[in-house]
């Protein structure tokens, strides 16, 4: 391998992506060019800095813009002066070359890299959200079937029914509803527990779903019946809207 190409491999040497026998050359080639091993100390500081850096989620665009510049960037092997090659130098022009390819590759290391955290994120929030929709479905289920489980149907709103499932032994309740009209676009059912006309946050149930079945959050204590209400997306801390329905618990 020549000189000039030497100077070239900078930036695949910090990176480690030479073979052996490249490597070997290439060490003996940093024993006596002082630009090249100064380079090669600086890449590699910058390759550190990016491995310790916190991972964020690159921009779809990132992708297509780095293979479209990698695509229009030709690395050029650098003009070795006369002077130069016999000191083992690299030219200026030639590091700058050199220094904007490892720029481009390790902008693909980069976005490549945010796109694998991304994907192995998105992978364990799949897997949280699959526990925790197992976790409730377990806990309605557990409900449903208790021996003390109290059962209560009534009509809703526009047709639909509700039927209210309450267990006071494990101190919870569970709603089922049938044949609910979706919500106005912005809005959702929220579920309360009626404390002797004080209502208190019982959960959500689906905006998407024409029935749904929902554990009710928190536990029954002494409510005495629940009610349905219309409220902004995300739920209210209290009552907005006049009840859709409000059902006494079974004694």
């Amino acid at each position: 391998m020549s000189t000039a190409e030497l100077h070239t491999l900078t930036g695949a040497y910090a990176l480690h992506a030479l073979a052996p026998d490249e490597r070997a050359e290439f060490e003996r080639h940093l024993e006596v060019c002082p630009a090249c091993a100064q380079e090669v100390r600086e890449l590699a500081a910058t390759t550190t800095r990016l491995g310790l850096a916190a991972a964020v989620t690159p921009p779809p665009e990132l992708k297509a813009l780095v293979m479209r510049r990698i695509a229009t960037e030709r690395q050029e092997p650098p003009k070795v002066t006369r002077e130069s090659r016999g000191t083992g130098g690299g030219g200026a022009k030639g590091r700058a070359l050199s220094r904007f390819a490892l720029a481009a590759c390790l902008a693909a290391a980069a976005g490549f890299g945010g796109i694998a955290v991304w994907q192995q994120q998105e992978a364990q929030d799949a897997r949280a959200q699959a526990q925790t929709s197992q976790r409730q479905s377990e806990a309605l289920a557990a409900v449903l079937a208790a021996p003390d489980a109290k059962i209560r149907t009534g009509g809703l709103t526009d047709g639909a029914t509700g039927t209210v499932v309450v267990s006071r032994d494990r101190d919870k309740a569970a709603f089922i509803a049938s044949g609910m009209p979706k919500p106005p676009s912005g809005k959702v059912y929220q579920l309360w527990f009626n404390d002797d006309g004080t209502m208190r946050d019982a959960g959500l149930m689906d905006p998407s779903a024409t029935s749904d079945s929902v554990l009710m959050a928190g536990s029954v204590g002494a409510a005495s019946g629940m009610g349905i209400t219309v409220e902004p997306a995300g739920g209210s801390a209290q009552p907005t809207s006049d009840p859709l329905a409000l059902m006494n618990f079974p004694t």
